[in-house]
Parts: C-alpha cells; sequence; structure tokens
C-alpha cells in the first residue's frame, strides 16, 4: 500500500476530496497486516479523532477499493475484511474460531482449471483460503 502522503496525492488527482478523517484512516491502513474490518479501522481511526464518522471510514474504504489500493475480501468471518497488500500475489490463512486473517507469501504455479471445466468462466487470478486455528486459539484449549 502506498504511504499515507502518496494516497493523499492520489486522492487529490482523481478529484476525491482530502480530508483530515481521509488522511487519518490511511494513516490506520499504512503497514496493517490484520486485514481490519470496517469498524476495526473506525475504532483505531477514533482513538486519533474521536468524532470521524463510520460512514466515512465506509466512503474511503470503497474509494481505496476503487482506486486499486486495497482489496475487498469475503472470506466467510461475517463481514468484508480490507487488504492494503495489493501489490504482491499471495492467499490467505483464516483462524475459524477468532477470524484473523494473515497473509501467505506462497506460490502454487501448478493450481489450474482443467481444460473444458471453466463452466464458461474466463479466469484471471485465483486465490486459496486455508482454513484453521490461528496459534492463540490453539494454545487456549490446550
Amino acid at each position: 500500500m502506498r504511504t499515507p502522503d502518496e494516497l493523499t496525492d492520489l486522492f487529490r488527482s482523481t478529484g476525491r476530496k482530502v480530508t483530515p478523517q481521509r488522511q487519518c484512516i490511511f494513516s490506520v491502513l499504512y503497514g496493517d497486516v490484520t486485514h481490519p474490518t470496517a469498524e476495526a479501522v473506525h475504532a483505531a481511526a477514533t482513538a486519533h479523532m474521536p468524532t470521524i464518522s463510520l460512514k466515512t471510514v465506509y466512503q474511503t474504504l470503497h474509494d481505496l477499493s476503487e482506486l486499486g489500493e486495497i482489496t475487498t475480501l469475503d472470506l466467510g468471518t461475517g463481514t468484508a475484511r480490507f487488504d492494503p497488500n495489493v501489490d504482491d500475489v499471495h492467499h490467505h490463512l483464516v483462524c475459524r474460531e477468532c477470524g484473523k486473517v494473515r497473509d501467505l507469501d506462497l506460490e502454487f504455479p501448478d493450481v489450474r482449471i482443467p481444460a473444458g471445466s471453466e463452466l464458461g468462466f474466463e479466469v484471471g487470478s485465483a486465490e486459496i483460503v486455508f482454513r484453521g486455528r490461528c496459534h492463540e486459539c490453539a494454545g487456549a484449549t490446550s
């Protein structure tokens, strides 16, 4: 993900408003590897700017996704997650108990849909999601 200053420049160059609230959201997302929900971004942002609205967070996340700066993920955790890692091809690990999501930086070059099995789809990319228990959840029940 670009730096908060680079995102500020990108928003301006695409005619989007740059507000202190949006800059706060850029800072909250920068370097975040947790794949936060909009609510988690909102909670982190309110620690710095108590009056920021959840609507502003959602709109900014939508704009960042539209610009290709984050990816919106539906990993079956009950709510959308946002991934700022758009530069590297990666997959995800998802904890079935707490919903934690982490990047898995591995390639699976041999995974392909057999010819004739595409069911009318032109496949451009694939993502593998591994589900299990994170270290904390596994340790809590041991």
